[in-house]
This record gives structure tokens, C-alpha cells and sequence, in this order.
């Protein structure tokens, strides 16, 4: 939380004597209530603050770790479905995120968003090796085979050749998945191609990055520390 009157002067918006003035005369909103003082606490990343009716500008990398439900989709808009940056707070849907790779419509678990395009190619080009562990529900058990297999590199039924992957057994019908790429519904199609159905499917980890126990449909902005471990 920081003074109302600092993030206003760092946004370029007037020096902090003026902006005493300006925030005097009601032309200041914090989450469309009108400011009454300068000195104000506010939260620069989830507040929405405009002044004379427009909103500050907010610059700087933005990357935001989002729990995905199922039902939305890895979009920034879509004219049929709900989008991920519909679920987003009001404050962060208009700082030009989008996401970092994508979760099928109907699978949920971790994504990132952010407004910065080398962080997004580095995390999704399979030359980089990042990462992604999945969690599965489905049909019949995961043997030996299977996981020599996925090892190995599958290849899928219309031809499409997988980079080496791990399958890791849980039980009956439950297994932990290890990729690299980020193919169009990989996962699902990998455990078909070994004659397992995928019925449940949630993304748990993406590189050192776990989901933690974020809430389902919750996001927050990732710290210092963990987009260090994204680099």
C-alpha cells in the first residue's frame, strides 16, 4: 500500500504540491469513490484510480498467476465464451496482459498473463525446456508401458511426433503428467494415444512455479522472487 499523492507524481500526473490541489477539488477516484485525501493508502496493482475520468497510466512488466476454472477459455476475447481476461479484477483488464501460452477450455489449473512478449516466448519455445506438470483423472491405469513410453516420445494418431514427457502413476485412474511443448489438447491426446481417457485435467506447476493453493477463478500478481525463477 503506498500514499495516494506518491503514485499519482510517479505516474507523471502532477508534482505532489499540486496534486494536494487537484485531489482537493474531487477530481480524483479510487475505485470510483471520490479521493479525500492525498495522503491515502491505496493498492497500486488492484486499486482502479482515474483522474479528471481517466485512468492513471500503469506501466512496467506485469505478470499475474492466474487458477483457471473449467469452461474459460485461454483468451483475450472470444465472441462465444468466457474469457480468461473476463475473470480478471476490473484494474488489470485494461494493461494489455494476455496469456502465456493456454489451457484447453475445459481443463483448469495454472496460467500466467502478462504484457510482456520475451517472457511469453521464453516460456512457451520448447528449446527452453520449461516445464509444465499436470495432474489427471482417467480412465484405466497408467503401467510400465506407459511410462516408457511417454519417455520415449509418443507419437500420436494423426502423426503429430511428442517430445520425451513423464507419466507418473498415482493410483487407479490417476497420474502426474511432465511436458515440455504445449501442443493443442497434448496431454489428453498423449494418455488417448495410450488408450486412457482423460477425464479431469488440472496444470499444477509451470517451471518452479507451483499453483499453490490459490483459489479457483483467483489470480495475483507473482513476486519478485518467483519472476526470478521464471528468467
Amino acid at each position: 500500500m503506498q500514499r495516494l499523492d506518491k503514485i499519482l507524481s510517479e505516474a507523471g500526473i502532477a508534482s505532489r504540491r499540486e496534486l494536494k490541489q487537484i485531489i482537493k477539488k474531487g477530481r480524483v477516484t479510487v475505485n470510483g469513490i471520490i479521493a479525500q485525501a492525498p495522503e491515502m493508502k491505496v493498492d497500486e496493482e488492484m486499486d482502479s484510480i482515474f483522474v479528471d475520468g481517466k485512468p492513471i497510466a500503469r506501466t512496467g512488466k506485469v505478470v499475474l498467476m492466474l487458477h483457471k476454472p473449467a469452461g474459460v477459455v485461454s483468451s483475450t476475447k472470444d465472441p462465444h465464451d468466457k474469457t480468461v481476461l473476463d475473470i480478471l479484477p476490473t484494474p488489470y483488464r485494461n494493461m494489455g496482459l494476455f496469456p502465456i501460452g493456454r489451457l484447453d477450455k475445459d481443463t483448469e489449473g495454472l496460467l500466467l498473463l502478462t504484457n510482456d512478449g520475451n517472457l511469453a516466448h521464453h516460456l512457451t519455445a520448447p528449446r527452453h525446456h520449461v516445464a509444465k506438470i499436470y495432474y489427471a483423472k482417467h480412465t484405466g491405469v497408467a503401467t510400465q508401458e506407459d511410462v516408457e513410453a511417454f519417455q520415449a516420445g509418443l507419437c500420436l494418431r494423426d502423426g503429430t511426433v511428442c517430445q520425451p514427457a513423464q507419466l507418473e502413476p498415482l493410483g487407479e485412474g490417476e497420474s502426474k503428467i511432465t511436458i515440455q511443448e504445449g501442443k493443442y489438447h497434448q496431454v489428453r491426446r498423449m494418455m488417448a494415444s495410450r488408450g486412457m481417457t482423460v477425464l479431469y485435467l488440472k496444470r499444477l506447476q509451470i517451471g518452479k512455479i507451483t499453483l499453490g493453493d490459490l483459489p479457483v477463478g483467483q489470480c495475483r500478481r507473482m513476486t519478485s522472487q518467483e519472476l526470478e525463477q521464471l528468467e
